[in-house]
């Protein structure tokens, strides 16, 4: 680990201008259960960490105006706990508790977890890997590589490399907005424009601009939200990231389905909203064969690598199963 200059402001105001005056080289630090992985295997080698810890401007819960506001530093844990969230958001709330472990969820912040970078084991593993994110313009290893863990759907012939968090498969499919402030002021951005495609250039990642910082999320409060669950496939029961995954929400009118919401993770390169499945399910009977008609129509467009063709059957598998559940003994 290199050596690198430490702030640690107490407000909002006070972090901006920290990351403003620190340049390129700065790097927030919230729960730090991402970043100081990277710094300890050389991926990340920041100047200047600022730390927001303290900033309790960012510490806030709550549902206010028809929204579900967390703020940036609200711990994990203590969000899958609010009564309000396990209410009104069960997807929300499910996908943090099957996230992490206990000790990691009540370390990592919301914005933090956002904010978080792949786990692609090329991108980690450094030399002798080539890696577009991690240096641009020397090649993607995992494209001819053998971890089955990769993306088939936002990929590009840059990256494969998967999206690795839980929450973000939720609030994508309930049109959740991050509110930012940055040296030029404050603006909200939908979550589904916050992470970017790899494109050709895969190691710009989100879309913050400079200087700017995360403050707190939105959701909105709607009865499909409410009617919603997460399911999470993945190696082992505990403490693994998912192979594939979905928060889905379904409201039924009469015989069939009036309203639904599919998103899906583990398979793509930033939170997948499958809006094609949600249309076609639409004014449709929820049965088997159609749960699985639109977990087929979720992973349309998938280029799998030779590793993991596996996840395109999975991911079907698993929007039909999480559709299914959800909907329960509604059907």
């Amino acid at each position: 680990m290199l050596p690198f200059t430490y702030q640690r402001p107490e407000t909002v105001a006070e972090a901006v201008d920290a990351l403003q005056a620190g340049g390129p080289g700065t790097t927030l630090l919230a729960g730090g259960t991402t970043l100081f992985d990277l710094m300890k295997i050389g991926v990340a080698s920041p100047s200047r960490v600022v730390d927001i810890h303290r900033v309790r401007e960012l510490d806030h819960l709550g549902v206010a105006n028809g929204e579900l506001v967390i703020g940036a530093g609200a711990r994990m844990s203590r969000v899958s706990a609010e009564p309000d969230v396990i209410r009104l958001f069960p997807a929300i709330s499910e996908s943090l508790w099957r996230s992490a472990s206990q000790q990691l969820r009540n370390m990592a912040t919301m914005g933090g977890n956002l904010m978080q970078r792949t786990r692609c084991a090329y991108f980690r593993g450094g030399e002798p890997f080539p890696c577009n994110k991690r240096e641009p313009g020397s090649g993607c290893a995992a494209i001819s590589g053998v971890d089955g863990g990769m993306a088939v759907l936002g990929v590009s012939d840059q990256c494969v490399a998967t999206y690795p968090g839980d929450v973000g498969i939720a609030l994508v499919a309930f049109d959740a907005v991050v509110d930012l402030v940055g040296p030029d002021g404050g603006r909200s951005l939908p979550f589904a424009q916050l992470n970017l495609l790899p494109g050709s250039s895969p190691e710009r990642e989100h879309a913050l601009l400079d200087g700017e910082l995360i403050t707190q999320i939105r959701v909105p409060v709607t009865p499909v939200a409410a009617a919603s669950g997460y399911l999470k496939i993945r190696p082992r029961e505990s403490y693994a990231f998912a192979f594939a995954s979905a928060a889905v929400g379904v409201l039924f009118a009469g015989d069939v389905v009036g309203e639904c919401r599919i998103g899906i993770g583990g398979v793509a390169t930033r939170p997948w909203r499958a809006s094609a499945a949600e249309a076609w399910l639409t004014g449709k009977p929820l049965t088997e064969d159609n749960a699985r008609r639109a977990g087929e129509i979720a992973l349309q467009g998938a280029r799998p690598i030779a590793a993991n063709e596996f996840k395109v059957e999975l991911g079907i598998r698993t929007v039909a199963k999480a559709l299914l559940d959800v909907a329960g003994g509604d059907r």
